[in-house]
């Protein structure tokens, strides 16, 4: 096992000579025997070792037994060592996340703060290949996306230095020999013999039967994983190198645009990661509920033969297609403008709180200013309700011709704050129907399914 692991180590630059090594001691056998090994080699590699545990304060006095347990191995190796309590269940409390998130967040941050104080170069950490195989199988239940296939890196920057995960080429049972061998005993936690964990169940049930089926799973899921990653850097790099050409940024990076035909040029694996990298830009965090079908929707909007549509993305953010073109923008960055599609009847909340709603009725009710009707034979959905864009023009009731948006404000004396936001709706061919409140555009023919549209407009009384 020994030789495995300095192998890594040498491959994947996991440490260096001097350096201080930080090591988060749990007291289990994998991050004890990571202890061991590392305080063996300390000498060969002129390392300040410094072994970080904590109480987590969810197993009463087990918690506080392991801590005191690590304490004695370092005294009786010799080794620094810095430990903390963590109070998870206020924090779960504070925060409403489960266990095992709020544990490692409280953990990690613990972590930084003593790579800061000392000015550590690496956290070494006591992950292995089971743990590599059980990510890479948990990736793959959850989504589809190859980065599932890269599991657990093995070496990642943080809080100035690196995490550092040395055991990654050695299986649990490599580590448990190690132990015996050395006549390590160490701490064990009864929970992980529990499956109620998504981890410990993949790890009870699931991988003994692919171990069994194929001996040398561990060896592929790394291999596979190693291969993943290298892709992906590579992918990567190259859709930076995509979106630097060709994506421009503005309004403090909460809007991104491109040219539908130059970006449509790429192969699909460097859009995607585009739009991925795109999103990462605008987003100061990714959303939870961001999915794969927002992915879907992006790509059928790029190929899609409509010359304006749109979809909603979380936390306010759109994609708008606009003929050519492809923004990316916040609602509340539009300065007023909004694009907003209605692939049928429905009822939609405007930005300055007003509200349009689109239904389908069975005689031809009157008109008003906030109100009109259609012959439904002769509308192309979708429809579309959107702020005003220069030019704009409508084929206006009761005269010839068409008639500027602009000219019809200034006709209306609307004020010129309320004009950018005011609502225009037009069909799916891009025909402005009305100027909500203030002009409708000319029917067609009709009458032929006894079917009409309504569409009413009731204003915010609070602008």
């Amino acid at each position: 096992m020994e030789t495995k692991v300095k192998e890594l180590i040498k491959e994947e630059n996991l440490l260096h000579q001097g350096a201080t090594v930080l090591v988060g001691v749990s007291g289990g056998p994998d991050s004890i025997a990571l202890l061991h090994f590392l305080s063996a080699i300390k000498e060969e590699w002129n390392i300040r070792l410094i072994a970080l545990s904590a109480d987590h304060g969810l197993r009463g006095n087990e918690s506080k037994q392991d801590v005191e347990y690590v304490r004695n191995v370092c005294r009786m190796w010799n080794i620094e060592m810095v430990e903390t309590f963590l109070d998870v269940p206020a924090y779960k409390r504070q925060e409403g996340t489960g266990t095992q998130l709020s544990a490692r967040n409280l953990r990690y941050q613990f972590f930084a703060e003593q790579m800061e104080r000392f000015g550590a170069e690496f956290l070494a950490l006591g992950h292995h290949a089971d743990d590599q195989a059980e990510s890479v199988l948990m990736g793959l239940t959850r989504g589809s996306n190859i980065s599932a296939l890269q599991g657990i890196p093995i070496k990642r920057p943080f809080a100035g230095g690196d995490i550092v995960r040395p055991f990654m080429a050695v299986s649990r049972d490599e580590i448990e020999a190690y132990c015996m061998e050395h006549g390590i005993e160490p701490r064990r936690d009864p929970s992980n013999e529990e499956d109620s964990y998504t981890r410990n169940y993949f790890r009870l049930h699931v991988l003994p039967l692919l171990k069994e089926k194929n001996p040398n799973f561990l060896h592929t899921v790394r291999r596979l994983s190693d291969s993943a990653r290298n892709d992906e850097r590579y992918l990567n790099e190259q859709a930076e190198k995509l979106v630097d050409a060709h994506v421009a940024f503005a309004d403090r990076n909460k809007r991104a645009e491109f040219e539908i035909e130059s970006f449509a040029k790429f192969p699909i694996a460097l859009q995607r990661r585009a739009f991925h990298l795109i999103l990462n830009y605008l987003y100061n965090s990714t959303p939870p509920d961001l999915s794969y079908a927002h992915e879907d929707r992006f790509f059928s909007l790029i190929s899609s033969s409509r010359a304006n549509a749109s979809i909603d993305l979380p936390l306010g953010l759109k994609m708008i297609k606009a003929y050519h073109s492809i923004t990316f923008s916040f609602a509340a960055e539009l300065d007023g403008s909004y694009y907003i599609v209605l692939q049928g009847p429905g009822t939609i909340e405007l930005p300055d709180g007003s509200v349009l709603s689109a239904s389908i009725v069975r005689e031809p009710l009157e008109d008003s200013r906030y109100a009109i009707t259609y012959e439904l034979a002769d509308i192309n959905w979708p429809l579309a309700i959107r702020s005003r864009k220069p030019g704009d023009k409508m084929r206006v009731k009761g005269m010839k011709g068409t008639k500027k948006i602009k000219d019809i404000f200034i006709d209306e004396k609307i004020p010129i704050g309320l004009r950018e936001g005011w609502p225009i709706v037009e069909d799916g061919k891009g025909n402005i129907l009305w100027l909500a409140g203030l002009r409708r555009a000319d029917s067609g023919s009709g009458g032929r399914d006894g079917k009409f549209l309504r569409l009413q407009y009731d204003k915010n009384s609070n602008i």
